[in-house]
């Protein structure tokens, strides 16, 4: 039997990957939905818009074309808003402070790529301090498209110098789910907001609660060899 190719990167979603914080981000969406006279749920923007860039979720959210002036405006609305709502609450999802700290004693090279604009980033990485686990952080500004196309994942490995198939890729969300499979990498669903099954069929490889509790042939890709690993991306 052929052994599975080795991974050497893993690259991070942010928001309800590392820390448990998208119903802070629907309660702000659905808090400027109302203000705009709009009915949306927190189910759309948690299944629909997760992963997607805000530029790319306001135009469908209203209907129309945005200039840019307005778009900004109701960006950094919605953004300050969820800031306001999650900073209390910051924290990273169960398991993952020891699970980064034995990943980065392996020689596999860690990013994140997130939607994320840059003053959540520097909330989470910098309000937990640990930007600095990782090579890179890529952001959404970096890309034209966000998920679920796969261009910041794909982004992530060209700036890790590692090979797409080479990457495994740690989601909470369909969207992202599909972004790391059309990028041709492995990927991890964390079901933080999204059903296993959900995920699985999105295309997922393996499936968690939360990074104490990933399965044992993730953990031995990672961490020592494995004969019963899915073999390819």
């Amino acid at each position: 039997m052929t052994a599975p190719s080795p991974l050497l990167a893993a690259i991070f979603d942010m928001d309800g990957t590392l820390v448990d914080n998208m119903r802070f981000h629907s309660e702000a969406w659905v808090a400027l939905s109302q203000r705009l006279g709009l009915n949306a749920t927190a189910e759309r923007f948690e299944r629909e818009f997760a992963g997607k860039k805000n530029e790319e979720i306001l135009p469908i959210l209203l209907g129309r074309p945005l200039a840019a002036e307005e778009l900004a405006q109701l960006a950094e609305e919605k953004e300050t808003h969820y800031r306001a709502l999650y900073k209390p609450h910051l924290a990273l999802i169960r398991g993952a402070e020891a699970f980064l700290g034995r990943i980065r004693e392996t020689e596999i090279r860690l990013a994140v790529a997130t939607a994320a604009p840059s003053g959540n980033r520097t909330l989470v990485l910098d309000g937990l301090g640990i930007r600095s686990i990782f090579r890179r952080v890529v952001g959404a500004e970096e890309v034209t498209r966000g998920k679920p196309a796969p261009d910041i994942f794909l982004a992530a490995a060209r700036s890790l110098e590692v090979e797409p198939a080479m990457c495994v890729v740690f989601e909470d969300a369909v969207n992202g789910i599909l972004a790391a499979r059309a990028a041709g990498m492995f990927a991890v669903g964390i079901t933080s907001t999204t059903p296993a099954e959900v995920l699985r069929e999105a295309g997922a490889h393996w499936t968690a609660p939360d990074f104490a509790s990933l399965p044992p042939d993730l953990e031995a890709r990672l961490f020592g060899a494995s004969p019963h690993a899915p073999g390819r991306p």
